[in-house]
């Protein structure tokens, strides 16, 4: 861990029929037998009666009329229009091969897995309730949308070499009327909201008087120039050194420490000369986030300052234990885990909801075999932030006070992550007792050996993840702890107590 998606089927209006596979033939025009077929009569084709036979009402099918308009009884025995002739300029048809003959159908316009199919662009196949439809009783509907298609085709090739010549077969380019920096993006956009966040944003730069620093990101927390980050961002250069920070204009400020939780790892800074019209950011409800919620994070990753990433919310209440590797120096937080993309130099910048809203605080990461103290590593999609609620508590005590308050339970736990709960030690730090007399563990009847196994509602694996979950809450809080002992489980009530400074 480092410190960081068949149409409508059966609508004709909707399905346009298929080009037959010869040109259509006037209605006047003596008909032609395929080779090797009988004739229907050996007088010749009988002409079809003015008014056919009504089909069955039981199984016959109406055409339909396109959408919007009534449908025509009478479509299917309407006399085909004359052959088109070529349009003006064009050769003769006979010269001309016009009307042209229809494309040819492609090999792969076969669907199915024997290619057997209707061909691709047929009309949808209509399935009528009331039994299957007749063949023949809507071929004259079908060929005189084909010609109409024919003819649409002509005019539309004529046109095409009309403008080809027109533009002498050069290409031509078409130019955007407005500049692309002219365009607005919606607030509800990832540019929408970056676009209102980066001013309130600002890259920190930590020069330690030895020399060394570092450089990470904040936030402007309120209009009198207040400053939100991470502790181990100004650490180096909080006792003796210099902090400046930079606005995405360019402009710096130097900045001076309030206050800093080191168990929190939040830090308040104060800009010494705040510039006027400082414009906060908003400050959302971290509670009320929920797993797949999509987030901004905005920082500067390895000291590219207004970088702009987005992701989920991959997990809540995740326990995380993060420190510079001194064993001194730990925090300790319930994060807020997500997979935008955040690296060194991203601590202390805001996470973002899809309102634009600061939902939490940069902090943490996560890297392939990485272990406390790695500071060099790079995002893999784990990162951890603070979660807003619990930083702004910590950040009015700084701003009011200097100093932290952190809630206690008045015992001293295990730091091991494998016992399966928060183990309460034998012994607490300096040969002292691990249960404070009369403190909040003592009156609810835990004592030494005892293992939490739960907080409220949350289960227990381990100290660490007992000490994140105790700092979501305040001093005087009642909480329900769940423990076992002797392999019994039992609950009791805890009043938690407080602790003022790191010390």
């Amino acid at each position: 861990m480092s410190t960081e998606n068949e149409g409508n089927e059966g609508t004709a209006g909707e399905a346009v029929p298929s080009v037959p596979s010869v040109p259509p033939v006037p209605a006047d025009a003596p008909r032609q037998e395929p080779p090797g077929s009988t004739p229907a009569s050996p007088q010749g084709p009988t002409p079809a009666p003015a008014h056919p036979e009504a089909p069955d009402a039981a199984t016959a099918r109406q055409p339909v009329a396109p959408m919007g308009e009534p449908a025509d009884a009478t479509a299917h025995t309407a006399p085909l229009p004359a052959a088109p002739t070529p349009p003006p300029g064009f050769q003769s048809a006979a010269e001309a091969n016009w009307p042209p003959p229809p494309p040819a159908v492609p090999a792969y316009a076969h669907h199915g897995a024997d290619g057997g199919g209707p061909v691709w662009g047929a009309p949808a196949q209509l399935h009528s309730p009331e039994g299957p439809r007749k063949r023949g009783t809507g071929g004259a509907l079908v060929a005189a949308v084909a010609v109409a298609a024919l003819v649409a085709g002509g005019i539309g090739g004529a046109l095409g070499y009309w403008a080809a010549d027109r533009n002498g077969g050069g290409s031509t380019t078409v130019s955007a009327s407005v500049d692309p920096q002219d365009l607005k993006r919606d607030p509800g956009t990832v540019a929408g909201v970056a676009a209102k966040a980066l001013p309130s944003v600002v890259t920190i730069d930590a020069q330690g008087g030895d020399g060394g620093g570092g450089t990470g990101t904040g936030f402007v927390y309120d209009k009198e120039g207040h400053i939100l980050t991470n502790n181990h961002v100004v650490a180096s250069a909080a006792d003796s050194g210099q902090l400046t920070a930079t606005f995405s204009n360019g402009k710096k400020y130097d900045a001076e420490v309030v206050g800093r939780a080191q168990g929190y790892d939040v830090a308040v800074l104060k800009l010494k000369n705040p510039p006027s019209g400082l414009t906060p950011l908003s400050l959302g409800n971290s509670d009320r986030v929920a797993v797949g919620d999509s987030t901004i994070a905005i920082g500067a990753p390895f000291g590219l300052s207004n970088t702009v990433t987005t992701g989920i919310i991959s997990a809540k209440n995740r326990p995380v234990a993060s420190g510079d590797g001194s064993g001194g120096s730990n925090s300790y937080m319930s994060a807020l885990q997500t997979d935008a993309s955040i690296n060194p130099g991203n601590s202390g910048g805001p996470l973002l909801d899809s309102r634009g809203a600061v939902i939490g605080i940069n902090s943490a990461i996560q890297s392939a075999g990485s272990s406390v103290g790695q500071t060099q590593a790079g995002s893999i999609g784990l990162g951890f932030a603070i979660p807003i609620n619990q930083a702004t508590n910590v950040a009015q005590q700084l701003i009011k006070t200097g100093q932290p308050v952190y809630p206690v339970i008045g015992a001293t736990v295990m730091m091991d992550d494998k016992t399966g709960g928060a183990v309460i030690s034998d012994r607490g730090a300096g040969g002292t007792s691990a249960v404070s007399k009369d403190g909040p563990a003592a009156r609810a009847g835990l004592q030494a050996g005892d293992v939490i196994t739960k907080f409220n509602d949350t289960v227990i694996d381990s100290g660490p993840t007992l000490i994140g979950e105790i700092w979501t809450h305040k001093p005087g809080d009642r909480v329900t702890v769940t423990y076992k002992r002797d392999g019994r489980t039992a609950t009791t009530e805890v009043t938690l107590g407080e602790r003022k400074g790191d010390s």
